[in-house]
């Protein structure tokens, strides 16, 4: 079948650092003798309250980023979506297997636009399709998911520096192992320090994390990373 495959990631929470993808459970949009099911939509990474809807739902998975197709499936979908892509492409198609490749390659790439394949082509296409695959997946490009990994102390705590804590659970504490650490009080935080900033912030926020770093940028410069 000429489909554009996906894997989608049940979620085990409501997480605003991934993208989601809502599916079609119903037998006239699914593949007959598969668990592949039509796509109906892709959204960014939605908000606390949003994901928690969707969650709640049961039809959405994460967007894992993981793709499977035929390459001549994906090629024509390249020509009609993304045509200027493709025809830079094209224009090299004499370079494959060559010596030549690599270099026509690196070449191409500064003349294509910037554009992910899921604004590019996933989200247009109509002939989309997910796997829901629990296989243990996790996008370590949050705070919340390298908790769920990683190892906690018996109140909840997950510690990567030299830090003592009272009173304290269900927080993610990473600094600079030269430098002792003491906190006291606090429930659900984040608090890390990278160069010569120091973040303190509440799990249930960090989605926020991405305007933090705007406002530093915009307001403190370069100086700050």
């Amino acid at each position: 079948h000429p489909a554009l495959l996906t894997l989608g990631i049940p979620p085990s929470r409501p997480d605003t650092g991934y993208g989601y993808i809502q599916y079609l459970d119903d037998a006239p949009n699914r593949l007959p003798g598969t668990n592949l099911f039509k796509v109906k939509t892709f959204t960014e990474k939605p908000n606390l309250e949003l994901a928690r809807m969707f969650v709640d739902s049961g039809d959405f998975l994460w967007n894992a980023g993981l793709f499977i197709w035929r390459a001549d499936v994906i090629i024509e979908a390249f020509h009609f979506y993304l045509s200027d892509v493709a025809e830079v492409f094209d224009e090299g198609l004499d370079h494959l297997g060559t010596p030549e490749e690599e270099a026509f390659i690196d070449e191409a790439y500064t003349r294509c636009r910037n554009i992910s394949i899921d604004f590019g082509i996933m989200e247009k296409a109509d002939n989309v399709y997910v796997l829901p695959a629990d296989i243990g997946w996790s996008d370590l490009g949050t705070w919340e998911s390298l908790h769920q990994v990683s190892t906690s102390d018996p109140q909840g705590n997950v510690v990567d520096g030299e830090v003592m804590l009272y009173d304290t659970r269900e927080c993610i504490i990473k600094t600079p192992h030269e430098r002792l650490v003491i906190v006291q009080g606090l429930d659900g935080y984040i608090v890390a320090e990278h160069d010569n900033v120091l973040l303190i912030c509440q799990r249930s926020e960090e989605q926020r994390v991405k305007d933090f770093v705007a406002d530093v940028k915009a307001k403190k410069g370069s100086g700050y990373n």
